[in-house]
């Protein structure tokens, strides 16, 4: 006779993920995360161009202002993203955290204040709560984990968010087709998305899935590389293709157009390709808390 055991479970209360939400949105909006400071560090001791590393030089003391004056990196509040992990034995009431994160948001904009960056798409009508239809935007995932939820505030703004494009290749563009699809996007979007960025490319999948990988790709961490093999190999050739660009800094010309290029993979269909680029801006702004039995962490 097999005896049934009920596993320890890490309860998460709505409480707790609202006043995270709050918290981690004005984090986000005024400390950079380490790894994009060591980015910086890395494209001024390699940059050539004496006036691309003057902008680097201004880039780098405006995160140090910021800082020092508890004020934010840019004024651009964005459009409020959280992204959820949900480990094994974690019960999390889901509609519950859907209005606890909205409600935080809310809270954010009102109680700091921040400036609301969120308007009805045909009126343009702003509720002054960064909220509006389908927004904060909300993406869960399930991971193998035990008894941790995760919670990830990213703001993404507007100036790199209109850095986005889209293309339904075919089997026949071949991975040459990626390449040049993405250089293309690098040349079109130019000093539009704030340069130095983080490229985001999706690879595969569904039109919707691509755009969403290049997203999730974009906002990696510096540092990190595609779980794929392929992936990983054409994020180094990628990266190295966009920085020949010249494009530099905000523009006006350098070796310094991007952190890296970052990619993501998925399966996709017997006859077709989609691939998806979204930029993020220098100010690659993220935060995060970690809920465990022992507590919550917050990070990035």
């Amino acid at each position: 006779m097999t005896v049934m055991t009920k596993p320890e479970v890490l309860h998460v209360a709505p409480d707790a993920i609202e006043e995270a939400a709050k918290l981690l949105y004005i984090r986000a909006l005024k400390i950079l995360p380490d790894d994009i400071k060591a980015g910086f560090t890395r494209l001024d001791a390699s940059e050539t161009d004496g006036t691309a590393k003057a902008i680097l030089a201004t880039m780098i003391e405006n995160i140090g202002v910021a800082e020092r004056t508890d004020n934010l990196l840019c004024q651009d509040t964005g459009i409020p993203i959280f992204n959820v992990e949900i480990g094994r034995n974690v019960e999390v009431d889901g509609w519950a955290l859907k209005q606890a994160i909205r409600r935080g948001t809310e809270r954010a904009t009102k109680e700091h204040p921040l400036r609301s960056s969120v308007v009805h798409p045909i009126t343009r009508k702003n509720e002054h709560t960064s909220c509006g239809a389908h927004v904060p935007v909300i993406n869960i995932d399930f991971v193998e984990a035990d008894r941790v939820l995760k919670l990830e505030m990213i703001p993404k703004g507007s100036g790199s968010e209109n850095g986005s494009f889209l293309q339904m290749l075919i089997p026949a563009d071949g991975l040459a087709g990626v390449k040049r699809f993405v250089v293309d996007a690098a040349m079109k979007a130019g000093g539009k998305v704030c340069p130095p960025v983080i490229m985001g490319v999706g690879v595969g999948g569904t039109s919707d899935l691509c755009m969403h990988l290049a997203k999730v790709a974009a906002t990696r961490p510096l540092g990190s590389r595609c779980a794929d093999a392929e992936g990983a190999a054409l994020e180094e050739a990628l990266s190295d293709a966009v920085n020949s660009l010249g494009i530099g800094p905000q523009g006006l010309g350098g070796d310094s157009t991007a952190f890296a290029v970052h990619v993501e993979v998925a399966a996709t269909h017997i006859t077709m390709n989609p691939v998806a680029v979204n930029i993020q801006c220098h100010s690659a702004r993220r935060a995060s808390a970690t809920f465990t039995p022992d507590g919550v962490a917050i990070g990035f």
